[in-house]
């Protein structure tokens, strides 16, 4: 294959390339055997057109623009990797020659990957992490599914916040009833903001039986807007109170929030130990996002085309959107539940676009530079976790998958691991300083740039 590469620019330039008579042929034989169950011509039966009478009547040329459908894709791909290209998005393809007989040559403007060229990405300095388990953390977790396991007693006197109130209410505005402003024998939290601001906070202090007048305004942003903005009372009754009342803590409760264990001192030790993980993971979260701003930063990135950008986020996108089917979600209905729409999705993607193509940028240039590869057994095993994290079959992952695409991912990773392993915890005052972050560098910095 004849294949020419002009840059001009940065991340643009033009790719010229052959498509061989071999190729030419079987695009022409394929755009043929496609159009001839559609044919009519005098004389001959629909379908039964030999290309020879097709020839004579048409012109191989009525069949050019088919035949290059179907071939172009893989000769232009062969062609970037000829010349060692990263495209990205879509290429303007426009023919040089398309002689009878004779190879074709197109010429295709491409937009390239930005140029990346690396600074330091081994040491990065990143702030230490605590992954201490404190006997406090133990005892809020405790707390926590206490109050999850509290029940619900009748309570006699004054409501109080964090008490569950039985009411009934009917709202008006102006005297006149509203859609949805009324209800009997509503179960309300009191403190749970689940009402309108103020209205939770007017039943404290009453008790069973009460009567209260409820007055409120309803914020200017409510999502009904014939009610935003405006004053409504609630005509409201108590009829019982009930209050949380907490299991005692105590080596029965420990068996009742969690069979495996005998003991609550088993518990505090298992929360530990479930503390302990959760902070280590995070602490890894934290050391990794740390340590790859700090190798995008050492790094020089060329501008950032806007197809990549665009990539991206239709990526995410479909990404997201496939993750809501598996899970038997429609992205219909999502987006109903959630009052959006692919639009704002999009948009809220977009936010973060820039960054992960920087990232996928540098942890590129590190596979390249540091030569990272994927075994046949890391392969393999990429294969079952995908296939039991997706809950497929593994053939039908193993064909959905090309050995290019999970060689990428692999060394891709490889790279991250490489990052974050190789990355230096340091103080959180020697990390600011370092990064130009901390007060004191910041007035020092400042004083001096006042001086000049």
């Amino acid at each position: 294959m004849s294949v020419k590469w002009e840059k001009t620019g940065k991340t643009t330039g033009e790719l010229t390339f052959d498509i061989s008579k071999e190729e030419v042929k079987l695009g022409l034989d394929e755009a043929f055997k496609r159009i001839k169950r559609s044919l009519n011509v005098p004389g001959f039966r629909k379908g039964h057109v030999s290309r020879t009478i097709f020839d004579q009547f048409y012109g191989e040329e009525a069949l050019y623009q088919d035949a290059l459908n179907f071939v172009l894709p893989n000769a232009y791909s062969a062609a970037l990797k000829e010349a060692k290209i990263k495209a990205v998005g879509q290429p303007q393809v426009s023919p040089v020659s398309m002689d009878k007989g004779q190879a074709w040559t197109m010429k295709a403007t491409v937009t390239t990957e930005p140029e990346v060229k690396l600074g330091k990405y081994k040491g990065i300095e990143v702030p230490r992490q605590n992954t201490r388990v404190y006997a406090k953390d133990v005892d809020a977790e405790i707390e926590r599914r206490r109050q999850a396991n509290a029940t619900l007693v009748l309570k006699k006197g004054e409501a109080a916040k964090g008490d569950t109130v039985t009411i009934d209410f009917e709202g008006t505005i102006d005297g006149k009833k509203f859609d949805g402003g009324s209800a009997k024998n509503h179960s309300l939290q009191l403190g749970s903001g689940s009402f309108i601001p103020g209205f939770e906070d007017q039943l404290i202090g009453h008790k069973a039986g009460d009567k209260v007048d409820v007055v409120v305004t309803f914020p200017k942003d409510y999502g009904a807007k014939d009610l935003a903005g405006k004053e409504a009372h609630f005509a409201t009754t108590l009829h019982e109170i009930k209050t949380k009342q907490l299991p005692k803590l105590d080596d029965e409760f420990a068996k009742d929030v969690d069979e495996s264990v005998d003991t609550l001192d088993q518990l505090k030790d298992k929360i530990k130990d479930q503390l302990k993980a959760r902070k280590e993971d995070e602490a890894e979260d934290a050391i990794q996002a740390a340590a790859m701003d700090g190798v995008i930063k050492n790094a020089k990135i060329d501008e950032i085309p806007d197809a990549m950008i665009q990539q991206d986020v239709d990526n995410q996108l479909n990404q997201y959107l496939g993750n809501l089917r598996r899970q038997g979600i429609d992205p219909q209905t999502y987006f109903q539940i959630t009052k959006t729409d692919e639009a704002t999705l999009r948009k809220q993607i977009a936010a973060g676009a820039e960054d992960r193509v920087k990232t996928s940028l540098v942890l590129e240039a590190i596979v390249k530079a540091e030569k990272l590869t994927a075994t046949k057994e890391e392969k393999e095993q990429e294969i079952k976790d995908l296939a039991s994290e997706y809950n497929m079959d593994v053939k039908t992952v193993r064909e959905t998958l090309t050995d290019d695409m999970l060689e990428h991912d692999i060394a891709v990773r490889k790279a991250m691991d490489m990052v974050t392993d190789n990355a230096k915890q340091v103080s959180k005052a020697e990390y600011e300083k370092a990064n130009g972050t901390d007060k004191d560098a910041k007035k020092s910095n400042d004083s001096k740039a006042k001086k000049v």
